[in-house]
């Protein structure tokens, strides 16, 4: 420990200067050394696949070679970003979404930032049952925005991708929270688990909804609204029914719910061309 002007001064040993070159040095991740994985990776992104539905098939697809894993969040770094450049740019044209750099709508139009949301818990802490979709009652959760500053709130079970349209007046969150606690004591305790959301300060009052509800909130990265992924499909494809726009406070709730019902009862491919509804159901009635 060394003085200079009066402020201590933390003089570094060689071992401590070399394992800070360490830490620094950036790490390339799996994606980026594992050809037949860029190759994998690559093929499916040309046939229009999402990374999410990338990610999940690998688990499926080669359950005992965990060399053939990577996350969705991991495919889209390296496609938005150059440094981690393990993708050709040119396969971005195969995402629903073409930004550049995907960056939160929270973000865009009103400039707020992670550290207004008090006490929020990071996705980084969801418990691993979150993660691998097998219990129902997982939600991922945000807010589709229409012309007029009109907003619904959507709502996504992770396992089944079974979807849910909210009518709300606005997007204050007293408002927001009022109406998420209003439908989820509504369902059985099998569907009430956890609910990931964005930054997005209509969730400030997430304890609130936590204290009424025993439903765990946990929040996006800043930035990064792909960690939603399954929320960030849906609505996607809502916009068939629900087009930026439209002013979204002109419809009731009776034709969200219709809305709705269209998703629930189309087949997925990523659930083996069942309905969302039909594997809702099924996996409530083989939970314990």
């Amino acid at each position: 420990m060394a003085r200079h002007g009066g402020r201590p001064q933390y003089r570094a040993s060689e071992a401590d200067s070399q394992a800070w070159e360490s830490a620094r040095r950036p790490k390339p991740c799996r994606l980026a050394t594992h050809s037949e994985l860029q190759r994998m990776v690559a093929s499916k992104l040309m046939q229009d696949w999402s990374p999410e539905q990338i990610s999940g098939w690998l688990k499926t697809e080669y359950p005992s070679d965990e060399s053939l894993r990577v996350s969705h969040e991991t495919i889209y770094r390296s496609l938005f970003i150059q440094a981690r450049g393990a993708l050709k740019q040119e396969l971005v044209k195969h995402l629903r979404s073409k930004r550049r750099i995907r960056r939160s709508r929270l973000s865009r139009d009103t400039g707020h930032h992670s550290g207004q949301i008090v006490d929020a818990i990071s996705i980084r802490e969801r418990p691993a049952e979150v993660e691998d979709r097998a219990i129902p009652g997982h939600w991922e959760g945000d807010m589709l925005r229409g012309a007029g500053n009109s907003h619904v709130i959507t709502l996504v079970e992770r396992g089944s991708r079974f979807c849910v349209l909210i009518k709300v007046a606005g997007k204050d969150t007293a408002t927001v929270v009022a109406a998420l606690i209003g439908y989820v004591q509504q369902l059985p305790a099998a569907l009430r688990r956890s609910l990931t959301w964005d930054r997005g300060l209509e969730m400030a009052q997430h304890k609130s909804f936590t204290m009424a509800t025993d439903v765990q909130v946990y929040f996006c990265d800043p930035q990064s609204p792909w960690q939603r992924g399954s929320n960030e499909n849906t609505n996607g494809l809502l916009r068939q029914y629900l087009p930026k726009n439209a002013d979204l406070s002109r419809f009731s709730q009776p034709e969200l719910d219709e809305i709705a019902l269209r998703l629930n009862t189309r087949p997925r491919q990523t659930l083996g061309f069942r309905t969302p509804a039909d594997k809702l159901q099924a996996s409530v009635a083989s939970t314990p």
